[in-house]
């Protein structure tokens, strides 16, 4: 008998302001990257609830050549390896490279889904059952055209703060 493969469930996260330090209009140094290390346990958390950590982030200085792809590579290894060290695991990171001022409109810049839809076909996601937290309107705009509730918080704001609206 052929059985459907159980559809997992996720938190996408936006990177700035929620995983690492708000820095203004872009953070292009991994000197400037500061993790925000009050959103590891409450990652921690949601990881053992079963929840795939998936981030979704708006990289427009990549088509404004205010930093390299290079950079940012760097920039998420940094990300990945802090959180990775306290046990946190990310599933993925979606970045979305584009500006509409320098290379015109596209379909995964937020707060259009397409790097949801991207993380939610990939990794088989249940949106009904999952969420996003990000810091900007664009973010929850983003999650409920990917059918995902959208849970907005201040930059900088611990993420504990907002644990209980998540199933």
């Amino acid at each position: 008998m052929n059985t459907i493969p159980a559809k997992n469930k996720a938190v996408f996260l936006d990177r700035d302001g929620v995983l690492n330090k708000e820095m203004g209009d872009y953070v292009c140094r991994l000197e400037d990257f500061h993790v925000l290390e009050q959103n590891i346990e409450p990652l921690k958390i949601l990881q053992s609830k079963g929840y795939l950590l998936i981030v979704a982030t708006n990289q427009g200085g990549l088509a404004k050549g205010w930093y390299t792809e290079k950079e940012l590579v760097k920039m998420h290894a940094h990300l990945k390896d802090v959180y990775q060290q306290h046990g946190v695991k990310f599933t993925d990171i979606f970045y979305c490279p584009h500006h509409p001022d320098f290379t015109g409109d596209c379909d995964c810049r937020k707060p259009k889904p397409g790097m949801l839809l991207d993380g939610i076909k990939k990794y088989n996601i249940d949106p009904a059952q999952s969420y996003f937290i990000g810091d900007r309107e664009r973010d929850v705009i983003a999650g409920t055209a990917a059918g995902v509730k959208g849970i907005l918080i201040n930059s900088d704001q611990p993420i504990s703060d907002v644990l209980d609206l998540i199933a």
